[in-house]
Order: structure tokens, then C-alpha cells, then sequence
């Protein structure tokens, strides 16, 4: 059976792709979509399966990266693909999922721009581009864009680091529920010369009931990247210690979303 949609990439990026991959399987069905954890079974013969999902897709989303452009399998896919392509039998479609810049022949597509836009942004239009069970079990559902560390300083300061692993975030505002009262904490980002901040009383609600406060805070200038962090600092102003509960990113519409911490 040939797939209507093909998704190369490379192991290391699966988090990722894997998201993209359960959206368009539950658009279009799974057996559309050639994606090697479902498409490939054991005892399979590897090749022979990536050149059956290869021999007629009508779309390949190439998902651009330093891990997929080292890889000579990738490469050999959105080769085959691009010729395909001059053929008129397959559209080629670059997805960026980071910083990488484009193969010079492929310098004159349009491209998905999931580096600046963000995951849900570029899985619209990867699903915009395309509109127009074998046994398998998600890996990657809870992936985040968003990690955060955190370190107490010798004099007590708090340091809230926050990374991102693939994208760019448009929105860097955050939230952290504290259980202390503003006259006893101070607080920054590290680096920045400006800071949206604000402290807002019994803001979010606690598990074991009651409310927390909640110091909301986001840089005036400056975004979050894979290469640019942000540390927001928390320095005590009186003798109680800082007491952190949680992070929370603002997601729009989808409300304040918890940031897993990053793991060793």
C-alpha cells in the first residue's frame, strides 16, 4: 500500500515529528501516513520499507535539522523525494526545526518555519498543505518545547532556568506560584535590562486547596531560543525562604501550562 504523506526525519528529532504524526493520523488515518515507528515492524526489512513509502507519496514533509542534514539515510529520502518532485509525482515540503539552514538546492522552496512559529503553528499548516491500523504505541504525546532547572544560591536566591529545545517561543511570559507574600521576594531576569513583571494575590489554585500567589513576569526585549535561555531570579527580602510551587508558560487560549522540569 502506497501513503499519501511521507515523514523524514531523523531518530533524534522524534519528539517532535511523533506530534506531527498523531495529528495527521488522526486527520487522514494512519495508513496515509508513513511513519516509520507504525510503518515498520519487526522483521520488516528496513530498506525495503523506506523505499515502498517512498515509491508514490503525494506529500514529503522533510524535517530540516542538524540531526536530519548528518544523516545520510535523511539524505538519501529528500533526494529521492526532490527528484520525485521535478517529475511532478511528489511535493517536497522542508519543515525547519531549528536554527539549520536549508541544502543549497533547496534554498528556493518555500518552507515550514517551525523554528519561529512554534509546533501547533506548523502542524496547521503541514495539515493546510495536505488537505485538499498497524500496532503502535505513542512514545512522544508529552512532548514540550519548554524545559526549566532550578538552583538556590549560597545566600538563598532562587534561579529559574528556562530552555527551549527546538523553537523559538513567541510569547516568553511566565509564571511561578509562590507560597510568599510580595514584601518578602524580589525578583528579575538575568541578563535583561527590562522585565515585565507583576505580583497577583491567590492567582492560581492549589491542589490541596486554597490558592497560591503567583509572581507573573516576561523580558521587555528579547525572545527564548534554543541558544538564548532565560534565568529569572528570586532573592529573598526578609528571613522566610523562598518557596516556589511551580513554572507556568501562557499559552493563549490554552491557558497556563505547566513546565516540565528538565531531565538529567
Amino acid at each position: 500500500m502506497v501513503q499519501r504523506i511521507f515523514l523524514s526525519h531523523n531518530h533524534k528529532d522524534k519528539p517532535l515529528v511523533e506530534a506531527v504524526a498523531l495529528r495527521l493520523a488522526s486527520i487522514f488515518g494512519q495508513n496515509e501516513v508513513f511513519y516509520d515507528s507504525w510503518s515498520i515492524q519487526p522483521g520488516d526489512g528496513i530498506i525495503d520499507q523506506m523505499n515502498n513509502g517512498l515509491e508514490a507519496p503525494e506529500f514529503v514533509f522533510f524535517f530540516v535539522s542538524a540531526n536530519s542534514l548528518a544523516s545520510d539515510m535523511v539524505k538519501l529520502e529528500w533526494q529521492n523525494a526532490l527528484y520525485s518532485a521535478t517529475k511532478g509525482k511528489t511535493r517536497l515540503i522542508p519543515v525547519r526545526v531549528d536554527g539549520s539552514g536549508m541544502p543549497a538546492v533547496l534554498k528556493q522552496t518555500l518552507f515550514i518555519d517551525m523554528h519561529t512559529i512554534g509546533l501547533e503553528e506548523a502542524i496547521a499548516q503541514i495539515v493546510g498543505v495536505t488537505q485538499g491500523n498497524a500496532a503502535f504505541t505513542p512514545q512522544h504525546q508529552g512532548f514540550s518545547n519548554l524545559t526549566y532547572s532550578a538552583t538556590t544560591l549560597s545566600d538563598g536566591t532562587v534561579e529559574i532556568t528556562i530552555q527551549a529545545s527546538h523553537m523559538m517561543e513567541p510569547n516568553p511570559n511566565f509564571a511561578f506560584p509562590v507560597m510568599n507574600e510580595e514584601s518578602e521576594i524580589a525578583w528579575w531576569i538575568k541578563g535583561h535590562p527590562g522585565v515585565q513583571g507583576a505580583f497577583q494575590k491567590k492567582a492560581f489554585e492549589l491542589n490541596e486547596g486554597g490558592r497560591s500567589n503567583a509572581v507573573i513576569m516576561r523580558p521587555i526585549v528579547g525572545s527564548l531560543t534554543p541558544t538564548h535561555p532565560l534565568t529569572f531570579e528570586f532573592r529573598k527580602r526578609a528571613a522566610n525562604a523562598l518557596n516556589l510551587i511551580d513554572v507556568l508558560h501562557d499559552q493563549g487560549q490554552a491557558g497556563w501550562v505547566k513546565v516540565p522540569p528538565k531531565q538529567c
